[in-house]
């Protein structure tokens, strides 16, 4: 066995020997350990980015999701819109048409111009609809309103003219006569007057008077003897 001082020297040159070595192997273990440092760095980046990338993609869909939907109901709106606009407009125009139609209008009777409002108008019509349905009560009671609320009105003349009509077709001859001698007075110049004077002729030989009723016949064609009823007046006479 060697000395003691020779085993303690040769256990420090191993030593030294070894030490190398060993740096050289913590050397390596460092640098292999941030390479995966790095490399773990860049993918936590990568997948980072990608899960950015996917966040913003999303964010754009429901964007664009939710334009679609704006736009939708800027659409029904616009729609909803222009049909308020369109009622509208035809509710003015529906509203001008019956103010015009409540406005008196101008209309020509037996050649002369007057005027009548829209009351007047629908009474004149409503009496005068009963008559040509044969309703000659409900068509007297009618006209006999008229004359007495229209006093001036243009349809006056017709009006006492169907008066008078209604109670001859209703064998009410007294009040025929005393109906169509107000057209003969009140109206003589216009066309009802000679079909009025007609017709008290006809209720005359209705009840048997045949004096009056030929009296009438000449008054008639001797006053209007260019008129229809002076025609007929005619031809009645040359019968008797």
């Amino acid at each position: 066995m060697g000395s003691p001082r020779i085993k303690i020297a040769t256990a420090f040159i191993a030593v030294l020997t070894v030490l190398p070595s060993l740096a050289t192997a913590g050397l390596f273990e460092d640098t292999e350990a941030r390479k995966a440092l790095l490399e773990m760095r860049s993918k936590l980046e990568s997948k980072a980015e990608v899960t950015g990338l996917l966040e913003v993609a999303n964010q754009n869909e429901a964007l664009k999701q939710e334009i679609a939907r704006l736009r939708g109901q800027v659409e029904v709106l616009t729609h909803e819109l222009a049909n308020a606009q369109k009622r509208q407009k035809d509710f003015y125009v529906e509203l001008d048409e019956r103010m015009r139609k409540l406005e008196p209008q101008q209309v020509v009777i037996d050649g002369r111009k007057v005027t009548i409002d829209s009351a007047e108008q629908n009474a004149y019509d409503a009496a005068f609809a009963q008559f040509k349905a044969g309703d000659y009560k409900a068509a007297s009671a009618a006209f006999s309103s008229f004359t007495k609320r229209y006093p001036q009105s243009g349809f006056a003349p017709s009006a006492q003219y169907f008066l008078g009509s209604s109670y001859y077709a209703l064998r009410e001859y007294e009040k025929a006569i005393m109906a169509q001698m107000v057209v003969v007075k009140l109206h003589a110049n216009t066309s009802r007057a000679p079909d009025a004077m007609l017709n008290i002729a006809s209720c005359y030989i209705e009840m048997k008077d045949k004096a009056n009723a030929k009296k009438m016949l000449k008054k008639l064609v001797a006053q209007y003897p260019q008129s229809e009823a002076a025609e007929t007046a005619k031809t009645r006479l040359k019968s008797e």
